[in-house]
């Protein structure tokens, strides 16, 4: 038996890094149940409640997760959100009051890496009428997240810090949280167009790694029969491996879901449901290849008539495609300037597609076979 029935942490988790995570993993070692409760105003750039309320269901699924919106202070009619600069007492009155309001909890210990958590008990012990035990646990010795090297200096772990460059700091978050700020390209375009080929160079460049086509090469492995069923799979496995890579800053994606739902679609005339969703999937920028290359057939693609067909589907998904070999059809991101910097010798208006013809010469390549 664990010496505390149940137990609380709270914080922002913005992001929630590996100081978060020891943390949290000594609360559950000692509750048999762990109540976790985060909230942040203002809201901290790019690390929303959707995505610490991911962050925290990935990594301690055992747990039991309040991650505060406005939509749900107005739904259970809830005093605003303190502000994060607000008197300490008023932050514990108010997670006093999330536990016995929302949680319906009374937590018999609480958790934290700071000597504030025993004005925290106090507070906590005379709302729920019972005693409330202050747990507090050094973050010094916090395990890395990454194996790779500590930049200059011997910095704990700090959600301030990691903002300042969530790049540079990369090494105190875990995967499945660093994937939240990596910045996916994606290309697109049919067959021969010079995908793969700017996919290595992109990655080079960068310094980063390239997530290759897995279709091709389980066409290869089916000695080229596939099934219906087999193109919603191919399309998971992208997205799998997406997840998975090791990338640093960037992610460059040689396909998307999107190419799997126009061979699913052209070869089956329909598709699962599940698929056209995937097929929704945001990158941060998405760039179309043109089909001015000479057509090579390598044994594993359908043709020129495909490839142009294929083109063709491409154009129409987006009224302002135009002629280019390279082209942006679509922009997602949240610092047009960190684009900017990135494209600072091509043309940078960001209300219209951006002609990369120049692309390949600066990944220092002269033709895309």
């Amino acid at each position: 038996m664990k010496p505390f029935a149940t137990g609380l942490v709270v914080g922002k988790f913005a992001p929630l890094h590996c100081g978060h995570e020891k943390l949290i993993n000594t609360a559950l070692a000692q509750c048999e149940e762990l109540f976790i409760i985060s909230y942040s105003v203002p809201e901290m750039p790019d690390c929303e409640p959707e995505k610490r309320l991911t962050w925290l269901q990935v990594r301690f699924p055992q747990a039991t997760f309040l991650v505060l919106t406005p939509e749900l202070v107005a739904r259970y009619n809830l005093p605003a959100i303190p502000h994060n600069n607000a008197d300490a007492d008023i932050h514990r009155h108010y997670v006093a009051t999330l536990c016995l309001q929302i949680l319906r909890c009374r937590p018999h210990a609480v958790f934290t890496a700071e000597d504030y958590g025993d004005g925290f008990a106090n507070v906590l012990a005379r709302r729920f009428a019972q005693p409330v035990e202050h747990v507090r646990t050094t973050l010094a010795g916090t395990p890395l997240q990454r194996p790779m090297a500590r930049p200059v200096g011997d910095e704990a772990p700090s959600g301030t810090l990691i903002r300042s460059d969530v790049h540079r700091y990369r090494y105190m978050l875990a995967n499945d949280v660093y994937y939240s700020f990596v910045r996916r390209i994606c290309l697109l375009g049919g067959e021969s167009t010079g995908k793969s080929t700017l996919s290595k160079a992109l990655a080079g460049v960068l310094d980063t790694v390239y997530v290759a086509e897995f279709g091709r090469d389980y066409w290869e492995e089916k000695n080229g029969i596939l099934t219906a069923d087999d193109l919603l799979h191919i399309a998971c496995e992208q997205v799998r491996r997406e997840q998975q890579a090791e990338a640093n800053h960037y992610l460059i994606c040689d396909t998307s879901p999107l190419t799997t739902l126009f061979y699913a679609l052209d070869q089956y005339g329909h598709a699962p449901q599940e698929l056209h969703q995937l097929a929704e999937r945001e990158y941060s920028l998405v760039v179309l290849c043109g089909a001015e290359f000479p057509f090579v057939q390598d044994g594993t693609r359908q043709g020129e008539v495909f490839r142009a067909r294929q083109q063709i589907n491409r154009c129409g998904m987006n009224r302002n495609c135009r002629a280019g070999t390279f082209l942006i059809f679509r922009f997602r991101g949240h610092c047009k300037s960190e684009w900017s910097k990135f494209f600072a010798n091509f043309p940078t208006d960001f209300e219209h597609p951006l002609d990369l013809r120049l692309l390949p010469v600066y990944c220092g390549l002269t033709t895309c076979p």
